[in-house]
């Protein structure tokens, strides 16, 4: 039985002033799987992510959830099931780490605070920080924070979470915890992840699918062992070159 697509995104295009951002994005993604993308800066990827999670607006095309346009759908419902972690963790500095996990169930969930709170303890068990529950985010590290982060997400239940590099603001040493919190919701969790990165070995080792976006298109996809051992474009080529020299 073939997975079931939860998004589908056709002819998306952004545009900011006379900077075309993304030009006719054709994208889907199917339950349970993990597509990272990849690409150099300035090559649209999270940009791409905004527009799946509706925090910027399309200039053009559509995007579909379950079949349905995006447009007929409660924006705060929709967010509620596309679920996104940002790379500068987003977290509110004035509220502990439970508070952070529990507002959104709250607010957009309509949970009361016994159920908010037992699952936002659930997750942060799961991700290693129930401990911290009483801490401020100033008290924390980085990881730690973005470690949260994923926690609050997924309390929500998402159906999809979006990750926007979410190693890339991380000391070096934190990039592990936060990439082992991910591989474990890959493999345990089976949830439904898309991953802006530039971790490439993660990418290798994790996605389902890659997908290399290079000046606001998607140039190539395919599974790690397609992009990284043989891709067919030569722009793909050179920016794996570069980037694996190291």
């Amino acid at each position: 039985m073939a997975a079931q697509e939860i998004l589908k995104i056709e002819h998306l295009s952004k545009r900011f002033g006379s900077n075309q951002v993304l030009r006719d994005v054709d994208f889907s993604v199917t339950q349970g799987e993990v597509v990272c993308i990849i690409g150099s800066s300035g090559s649209g990827k999270s940009t791409l992510l905004r527009c799946i999670n509706l925090l910027e607006e399309p200039t053009g095309g559509n995007i579909c959830y379950h079949g349905k346009d995006i447009d007929t759908l409660p924006v705060t419902d929709y967010r509620a099931r596309v679920g996104m972690v940002f790379q500068q963790f987003n977290l509110f500095d004035n509220m502990t780490v439970l508070e952070n996990c529990t507002v959104g169930q709250k607010k957009v969930l309509g949970r009361d605070r016994r159920e908010a709170e037992q699952k936002a303890i659930a997750y942060l068990q799961r991700v290693g920080m129930d401990k911290y529950i009483h801490a401020k985010p100033a008290q924390l590290s980085g990881g730690q924070k973005q470690r949260v982060a994923i926690a609050r997400a997924l309390a929500m239940d998402p159906e999809v979470l979006l990750f926007d590099e979410p190693t890339s603001a991380l000391d070096p040493e934190m990039v592990g915890e936060v990439l082992q919190v991910m591989r474990d919701l890959a493999n345990v969790g089976k949830i439904t992840m898309v991953i802006v990165t530039h971790e490439m070995e993660f990418a290798r080792e994790m996605a389902d699918r890659v997908v290399f976006m290079d000046e606001g298109v998607i140039l190539e996809e395919g599974t790690p062992d397609q992009i990284f051992e043989t891709p067919k474009e030569e722009r793909t080529r050179i920016f794996l070159k570069r980037i694996l020299r190291n």
